[in-house]
């Protein structure tokens, strides 16, 4: 299958990049900046360019079967606007090649309607510090994600968008839940977060759907995620 990925360069880009190459993928990676992209594979080739340059995206998408999205950014009280004008962007891309297929990567705290669905973290978590987050330090990533998420929705695309909870890093695939809507789970391996979206991708799952991604086990530290959080995103 011929999978473009943006925002490979993250750190869930890299894992999926990764996993999809070694599983015989052709993987078409658009990083802006190539030469610290670690993975060099016969099935991976580099794009190198900024996703909102119309040029690099048309390149990109132009063999692809799909399209898959991790894009991130640091939090920041500035205004943020990859997700949205990225995302865009890959549209219309897409539309122009007639490439139909596209999965993203959102936020289990991005519709407003769940945002504050009860994960099991305890009062401190669940009415202090997801609160506090999310609208402080995380209001432009979730306003701008929510932006994202509307135009996509409003396509005709076959989107999924997949909304993990808080970011870790594992070794390996968990046993991990997939639902839609939401999970009572707080957190997210991003190597199960990949192997979600590489699944949904190449067995045609989650069409036009939202997909909730959760690690049951292991869980990380309260204040490790949130000072990965603070300052790590994609």
């Amino acid at each position: 299958m011929n999978l473009t990925l943006f925002g490979a360069n993250g750190g869930t880009g890299r894992i999926l990049a990764r996993q999809a190459a070694r599983e015989g993928h052709r993987v078409t990676a658009v990083t802006r900046h190539p030469e610290t992209f670690p993975l060099r594979h016969e099935n991976v080739q580099l794009v190198a360019g900024d996703v909102t340059d119309p040029a690099v995206a048309a390149r990109a998408v132009a063999e692809a079967d799909a399209v898959i999205s991790t894009l991130g950014v640091p939090f920041s009280r500035k205004p943020i606007t990859i997700y949205s004008a990225g995302t865009a962007a890959i549209m219309r891309a897409m539309e122009a090649h007639s490439v139909r297929r596209l999965l993203c990567v959102s936020s289990s705290a991005t519709d407003p309607a769940t945002r504050y669905h009860d994960t099991g973290g305890g009062f401190l978590f669940e009415k202090v510090l997801k609160p506090i987050i999310t609208k402080t330090i995380g209001r432009e990533t979730y306003a701008d994600m929510l932006r994202m998420e509307q135009s996509v929705m409003a396509s005709d695309l076959d989107w999924t968008i997949a909304r993990p909870s808080g970011l870790f890093e594992t070794d390996s695939v968990t046993d991990y839940e997939v639902a839609e809507g939401t999970l009572p789970l707080q957190y997210t391996s991003r190597t199960d977060l990949a192997d979600a979206l590489l699944r949904a991708a190449t067995d045609g799952l989650w069409v036009r759907r939202t997909m909730a991604v959760a690690t049951v086990d292991p869980r990380p530290r309260v204040m490790d995620l949130l000072r990965q959080e603070a300052f790590s995103r994609g």
